[in-house]
């Protein structure tokens, strides 16, 4: 805690039914293996200020405990195994019961109005609204899986969590924050009748021996990385209209009948060339565009949607700096498109063996500096974050946290108006001010959230 953010209490919430036999181990996979060492994700939604009579705190912890015991991987812990015939470890996930931390703070002084600020700025002080800042998913081994923190402002409650990326991706969380949501908004402590028993995901490569053992030097925490230049947190609000003339430019540019790019893939080619444009690049230099692909429908045989687990991975768009600028927006939006629809099961699988042969570099995780040559997109705004009510009203606003935060990083959410986008980026200071000062970027582009 910092700032004007105090901390009241802190303690372990565990499932309402304390009986874990059968669900001891769960294996890791390439996919999860390869997020070793890279940071919790951290996210966040703000409400509206509860009645006093609905005994937030109790209430939420009840809940809680009770929406652990459907999604009871998060209440373990990391067991990491040594093995000292080859000098390597392996890590399972041991779904002992032993409880998620839960975090209750306080600031008064803070209101909804110092959060939600013109421009979309995001102040520094929102860092001290997320639990475990500078966790990494290796630490899951003496540190809860799942962080909840609930702080209480003078008119509002921002709820707060981060959660081992080993265990869950982006589309596990945000379907147990809403059977969370929907247990805690009922009034009841039971959750029966709230969700069906959970699926895990059942995708292990054959051929690979589980556990897989990974040498002790890539395993052990690395270092923190050098501060590289001074970067600030924006959110960017597209509308639905700006949403749709980026999509129609881009298909009108592209000008074939056999590919339609996506409002998604429009949105990020035009967030792709606009930081590119100004991050001081030349030419024949390369500029990346990450993304990160859910692969659940991708495998073969498909997984079912909404499994619990971690089943995606990072892979990458490059252009030179030249062909990037020159070519236009539809031909950035067909790279992404090209990149994505090519993820398929033989992509996956030549993946998850060659990580296996070579495990490598683990240590750079998504949170190693970036040489301003790279966007990173994640998260989705297909997540349906504002159905979350947990019985005082939804959200009005989302953000993400200070994890794994380096420039070029783009965290994508729903809008609140239906159909429209918000990207939290993080970005060199001086690329912020030349993306304010670009005519070409703020015509697609709301900046007042």
């Amino acid at each position: 805690m910092g700032g004007p953010v105090v901390l009241i209490s802190s303690s372990i919430v565990r499932p309402r039914n304390s009986d874990q036999s059968g669900r001891t181990k769960i294996h890791l996979t390439p996919f999860d293996l390869s997020l070793l060492q890279v940071d919790y994700p951290q996210r966040g939604l703000l409400f509206p200020k509860p009645d006093q009579d609905f005994h937030l705190i109790s209430r939420l912890k009840s809940s809680l405990s009770a929406a652990l015991e459907i999604y009871f991987p998060f209440a373990g812990r990391l067991a990491k195994v040594e093995n000292p015939e080859d000098n390597t470890v392996s890590f399972h996930v041991d779904c002992d019961g032993s409880g998620a931390r839960f975090l209750h703070a306080e600031a008064e002084s803070l209101s909804v109005s110092d959060l939600l600020q013109p421009h979309g700025v995001v102040p520094g002080f929102v860092k001290h609204l997320f639990p475990a800042d500078g966790f990494k998913n290796c630490d899951g081994v003496t540190e809860p899986l799942l962080a909840v923190q609930v702080t209480e402002m003078k008119d509002g409650v921002f709820l707060s969590y981060c959660y081992n990326h080993m265990v869950a991706d982006g589309v596990s969380m945000w379907n147990f924050l809403h059977a969370w949501s929907m247990i805690c908004s009922s009034g009841s402590t039971s959750s029966s009748g709230h969700h069906q028993p959970l699926v895990l995901k059942r995708w292990f490569l054959e051929g690979v021996s589980y556990p897989i053992h990974i040498p002790v030097s890539e395993a052990e925490k690395a270092p923190p990385p050098s501060r590289e230049l001074p970067s600030e947190d924006r959110v960017f609000h597209f509308t639905k209209k700006n949403i749709s003339d980026l999509k129609a430019k881009a298909n009108s540019e592209v000008g074939s009948s056999d590919t339609n790019i996506s409002s998604l893939q429009a949105v990020t080619a035009h967030m792709w060339r606009s930081i590119i444009r100004h991050s001081g690049l030349m030419g024949e230099g390369e500029a990346h565009c990450k993304v990160v692909v859910d692969v659940r429908q991708r495998v073969n045989p498909p997984l079912e949607k909404d499994c619990f687990g971690n089943m995606v991975y990072i892979t990458k768009a490059t252009a030179t700096v030249e062909e990037l600028l020159g070519r236009g927006l539809g031909w950035a939006a067909l790279q992404i498109s090209k990149l994505v629809s090519s993820q398929t099961n033989e992509n996956c699988k030549a993946f998850a063996e060659d990580w296996v042969r070579n495990v490598r570099n683990l240590k750079t995780g998504v949170g190693s500096r970036m040489a301003g040559d790279t966007v990173l997109v994640s998260s989705s705004p297909r997540f349906d974050v504002y159905r979350n009510d947990f019985g005082w009203g939804k959200p009005v606003a989302v953000r993400a946290g200070p994890g794994n935060n380096i420039s070029g990083k783009l965290v994508l959410f729903p809008g609140v108006d239906e159909g429209s986008f918000d990207i939290q980026a993080t970005l060199w200071c001086d690329v912020l001010v030349n993306l304010f000062a670009d005519v070409e970027f703020l015509e697609h582009v709301t900046t007042m959230v």
